[in-house]
């Protein structure tokens, strides 16, 4: 895809008439740095502030004929849909911000979009990845991130890579969903289906599990039964770290397993573990691995190690998504020319760029359809990234071995 990249003006070469500094443009962001979200708001508000301190550091954002700095306005919404949703108006009404960056989770942003547009102001998020924010016909936000149904769509696109690379017959390949009857799981759900029948595969189980599940057997009992090529399984931190553990008990033989939240389940934990969750494949938004760069941080591995001498531990998914959505405003203010609304907004429509996060453009929904998640496969506690295979690091272990090869 064509790149562009983030023109930072550097101080030495600026100069200012009357002022040391240059002029400034606000962000506002509503930000859950209380409440139950409030460990995943602060690496939100980390990434945000570190890329406002960069591009200010490298000398700020020429827009049109005048150089601007960025300042982020932030108040608490306490983890709140409505607090944040009052907050939004608060930003606009009293404080007139012209540009707002997300909130941390889906809830709180559905709580804001309405707001930023009923007043036209575009909002560029890194932290709503639900498919329902992107079917209710809003024009002025957009998400840096891969929505919801992309989760796992990867695994279908890389066991098609694999079958392909190998002779095989696509449409021969057999796909087992196990799901948590939720709204973020079944998003992912969906995904998996669309992109199993635009491969051609078929679908031989499909079981939507009930929300805090304890037990997969009777799921497990038709893969063994059934012989999937691959296994995809959602359930929240509980049913990875059930669905690891219920896969070695039953000696279940899949070529490939994908799932969510590896991370939060801590399955690659070998004492609690064992060997049981090698050769998974998890699901992420961002890896430090990763191979994509910028002029502005560097490549995934720079701005991880910079992130991490500043706030003194390595960036998660949460704090590198922010940091982009703020490459993504300060890209379309230089390209609108000037700081009206809704030349922005249309210079936000057109992006098309490479960041150390990802690549980005905007499909007419406001979703990044250049960005797809990544996969990581765990191998004696480790995680290597796999997928997308133009930006992987290492070699996808595949098939897994069967249990009684290992």
């Amino acid at each position: 895809m064509k790149l562009a990249r983030l023109s930072i003006l550097m101080l030495g070469a600026l100069a200012f008439t009357g002022t040391a500094s240059a002029e400034s443009i606000t962000l506002g962001a509503s930000i859950s740095l209380t409440g139950k979200y409030s460990t995943a708001g602060s690496h939100t508000k980390n990434g945000y502030d570190l890329a406002i301190k960069k591009i200010n550091d490298a000398g700020g954002v020429k827009v049109g004929d005048t150089t601007y700095t960025l300042e982020l306005k932030v108040y608490d919404d306490e983890s709140t849909p409505a607090r944040a949703s009052e907050l939004a108006e608060r930003l606009i009404q009293r404080d007139n911000v012209k540009l707002m960056l997300g909130p941390y989770s889906s809830g709180l942003t559905k709580a804001i979009a309405p707001v930023t547009e009923k007043h036209g102001i575009p909002m560029v998020e890194g932290n709503g990845a639900s498919r329902s924010l992107f079917n209710q016909g809003y024009k002025y936000l957009f998400a840096v991130l891969s929505t919801s149904e992309q989760y796992l769509q990867e695994a279908v696109n890389l066991l098609a890579e694999k079958t392909k690379a190998a002779g095989g017959d696509v449409t021969k390949l057999k796909v087992a969903v196990a799901t948590e009857n939720d709204p973020f799981s079944q998003d992912i759900r969906a995904g998996i289906l669309e992109d199993a029948e635009r491969h051609g595969m078929q679908v031989v189980v499909d079981d939507k599990l009930p929300r805090e599940l304890s037990d997969m057997s009777s799921t497990l009992t038709k893969v063994k039964a059934l012989k999937p090529d691959l296994l995809v399984t959602s359930g929240h931190s509980k049913g990875a770290a059930l669905a690891v553990k219920q896969v070695a008990e039953m000696q279940v033989n899949v070529p490939m397993h994908a799932m969510t939240h590896c991370e939060s389940a801590k399955v690659n934990d070998m004492e609690k573990f064992s060997n049981n969750a090698d050769y998974v494949l998890c699901a992420g938004q961002w890896a430090p691995t990763l191979t994509y760069s910028d002029s502005l941080f560097g490549s995934a591995g720079d701005y991880a190690k910079e992130f991490e001498a500043v706030y003194d531990y390595v960036p998660p998914y949460q704090a590198a998504e922010s940091s982009a959505a703020v490459m993504v405003i300060a890209d379309a203010l230089q390209r609108a020319g000037g700081t009206d609304t809704g030349a922005v907004r249309d210079a936000l429509a057109a992006t098309e760029m490479q960041t150390f996060y990802g690549n980005i453009k905007f499909d007419e929904t406001g979703k990044n359809i250049a960005k797809p998640m990544v996969l990581r496969q765990i191998k004696d506690g480790k995680y290597s990234l796999v997928a997308p295979t133009n930006w992987a690091n290492a070699e996808l272990v595949y098939p897994r071995p069967s249990w009684a090869d290992r």
